[in-house]
């Protein structure tokens, strides 16, 4: 491991820990239901619980019922994004529906096809639409065709964010992530992200330091700030603060809200109920005691 990446991570545990409550670590957790399995009902469920993540009566104990906390966006597969935005419409709420796209995970299908189901997921009302990168334009050293590629994705997405991810746990190298981060910033993304949850290998500190320098790079030399979205590997109340605290290191505070930070984590949202009825309750909770969740 590079030794200045090795000295910052050795110095987080000692560093003072940025002390967000439950309403601010929600607002930046897309909840992700990007499962094979995915049908109409599921995405009902979903949205459901994008509007309303935590039971009332625990955000009524903590004197937080009137703030209206959401999800920061509800992800799906492309062909349930006309489902999840029905489901918003009809529950009355503006949460941002994102679509994975682009022969997610993998990333393997012709271009015409990739660029087509970006379209499609637009069309259908996605307003964000996370992309993944064909792997081996890295791998092999063809970055102009790599900048191509998600330049005509960005064409693509129209007015709808795009989130790029970077697939790091299959890139080779932190060079290879810099300069990856760095081309994808380039080619008009408004997000990168780090994994697709589905490598051996996710969201790990090393990587998001050296995609958060881009980040911070980039911005120095452009004035554009571009968002960052660890995925992968999330799993509790704990890792979260972990990450917020790393972001408001080395990108400061104004990098602390939904328009530029994003954590993708599935079972996330799960620990985080699970903390606020311990500490309204003073017990755990079992799992019929979270419906949904």
């Amino acid at each position: 491991m590079n030794i200045v990446l090795k000295m910052e991570l050795d110095s987080m545990g000692t560093k003072k820990e940025v002390r967000d409550s439950f309403d601010n670590v929600l607002s930046q957790i897309p909840w992700l239901e990007i499962e094979g399995d995915d049908t109409s009902s599921n995405v009902q469920r979903l949205c459901y619980k994008a509007k309303y993540p935590i039971r009332e009566d625990l955000l009524k104990a903590l004197n937080m019922h009137d703030k209206d906390i959401t999800t920061a966006a509800v992800c799906v597969y492309p062909a349930r994004v006309c489902d999840a935005v029905r489901a918003l419409k009809a529950a009355g709420c503006n949460i941002p529906v994102a679509s994975v796209a682009t022969g997610f995970p993998a990333g393997q299908t012709h271009l015409k096809t990739r660029l087509e189901e970006i379209r499609l997921a637009v069309e259908d009302g996605a307003t964000e639409i996370d992309v993944v990168i064909n792997r081996s334009l890295v791998l092999t050293g063809q970055w102009e065709a790599l900048y191509d590629e998600i330049r005509q994705f960005r064409k693509a997405c129209g007015e709808a964010h795009l989130k790029t991810i970077l697939a790091t746990g299959e890139l080779g190298s932190l060079t290879n992530v810099y300069k990856a981060s760095m081309i994808a910033m380039m080619a008009g993304s408004d997000f990168i992200k780090t994994s697709t949850g589905k490598e051996t290998v996710n969201a790990t500190f090393p990587v998001a330091i050296v995609m958060l320098r881009a980040i911070r790079d980039f911005f120095w030399k452009t004035g554009n700030k571009i968002g960052f979205k660890p995925a992968g590997g999330i799993r509790s109340a704990k890792d979260a603060l972990a990450w917020l605290s790393l972001i408001k290191e080395e990108l400061g505070d104004e990098w602390l809200k939904p328009e530029l930070f994003r954590i993708g984590a599935s079972t996330l949202l799960s620990d985080i109920e699970r903390q606020i009825y311990h500490h309204v309750t003073g017990r755990y909770a079992a799992y019929h005691d979270l419906p949904m969740s």
